[in-house]
């Protein structure tokens, strides 16, 4: 009995942006970063409030198997409408809004779309395809629209994800270089240089200029236990709080929420400014990194370095049982002792991908020979013991 209206294809930024301005419910059909066949649903509530387990996302899987298991569709009294709206040029409208369009002085910006729908929100942003151009000249990689991702995956967490990118900021002579993911919600960045500035360091470089302006709510950044120890240590130096949630963007929104903070996110790219957006919002992330380069005159790579990381290595060991990375005995054995070689000086994390049969493993360290070791000695106990 539900009026609907379709927004055709859009990234998962744009979604939220469409259920706030609606104040409406929505779903895309979307596998993030993953591979087609891990597509699915993302849900939001009226007023784009991100659906989970924790409110209401498993009352409606419940229903759906009431259904199923009786065989029958739920009878209504009256049948909606179905309506097309062009919800776009709005979220455009809405962005661009938001940043000081005078500041922005020319910059070259090379975006690796990643076959993704970054390839259809940063033209219509950060480009002159639906509204006047500003002056950035967009290097376009991987615009074309491919679910099946024919250049590379789309998910810059990978490093070799991200070679394409980097080759191709330094033969342009640009900026930045900007790469999302497949659904857009997460953006990574790249230096002039071709360096690699990851969700810590844009969250740390927005921090920073948040709190010079007044605007950082409690002088408090939000960030998972993911971040790396180096963010934490930054942001002490420069008088900023930080609170740790558990790994997983809407954890980071629930402390946001119930505490005032306005600005979080994680080292994956997803950077939530809830000034602005209910969500993490990867084009969002990009204009407005784009704009205090611009603004400050500083290079991204200069904005970026108050933040020094903590040696670290990530890995992710694949085809293995997700449920059992807490249960396991020999595992837990393994984590122990990597602990107690670490010292105070790292620290060990491991945690299961919420999507697929995949564990990450992720070691910090005083050094990288010793962060890649540990990390190495780790994964391979959790090949063996976790195998499918």
């Amino acid at each position: 009995g539900a009026n609907v209206e379709k927004i055709g294809l859009i990234s998962t930024d744009v979604l939220y942006f469409a259920c706030g301005v609606e104040n409406a419910a929505g779903v895309t059909f979307t596998a993030s970063h993953n591979p087609a066949e891990y597509n699915g649903m993302k849900m939001a509530k009226a007023g784009a409030v991100p659906l989970s387990s924790e409110s209401g996302l498993f009352d409606i899987r419940d229903l759906a198997q009431k259904y199923l298991d009786a065989g029958e569709i739920p009878s209504v009294e009256k049948v909606g409408t179905v309506s097309e709206k062009d919800i776009l040029k709005p979220y455009a409208e809405y962005l661009r809004k938001l940043v000081d369009l005078s500041s922005i002085r020319p910059l070259k910006v090379v975006v690796d779309a990643g076959n993704g729908m970054g390839g259809m929100t940063t033209p219509a942003v950060l480009g002159d395809t639906i509204l006047p151009g500003l002056p950035l000249e967009i290097v376009p990689l991987y615009f074309e629209l491919d679910g099946t991702f024919p250049n590379h995956p789309a998910n810059p967490l990978e490093p070799a994800n991200l070679v394409d990118l980097q080759k191709a900021v330094v033969e342009h002579g640009a900026d930045i270089g900007l790469a999302f993911d497949g659904d857009a919600d997460r953006c990574l960045a790249v230096d002039h240089e071709g360096n690699l500035i990851d969700g810590d360091k844009i969250m740390g470089a927005l921090a920073v200029n948040a709190k010079a302006r007044g605007a950082l709510a409690k002088d408090t950044l939000v960030v998972t236990v993911m971040s790396n120890l180096g963010l934490l240590i930054a942001m002490r130096e420069a008088g900023i709080a930080t609170v740790q949630t558990g790994v997983g963007d809407r954890y980071v929104l629930e402390s946001m929420r119930e505490h005032g903070y306005n600005l979080g996110g994680e080292q994956s790219g997803h950077v939530i400014m809830s000034d602005y957006a209910t969500t993490g919002d990867g084009v969002l992330t990009g204009i407005q990194l784009a704009a205090e380069v611009a603004r400050s005159g500083q290079t991204l790579s200069e904005l970026a370095s108050r933040m020094q990381p903590t040696p670290q290595r990530l890995i992710n060991v694949k085809g293995v049982d997700r449920a059992a990375v807490k249960t396991n005995e020999a595992l837990a054995t393994a984590v122990s002792e990597a602990e107690g070689v670490l010292g105070e000086s790292g620290r060990v994390l491991l945690r299961a991908s919420g999507t697929e049969p995949l564990v990450r493993v992720m070691v910090e360290a005083a050094t990288q020979e010793q962060a890649d070791e540990v990390a190495q000695q780790l994964a391979d106990v959790v090949a063996k013991e976790l195998a499918l």
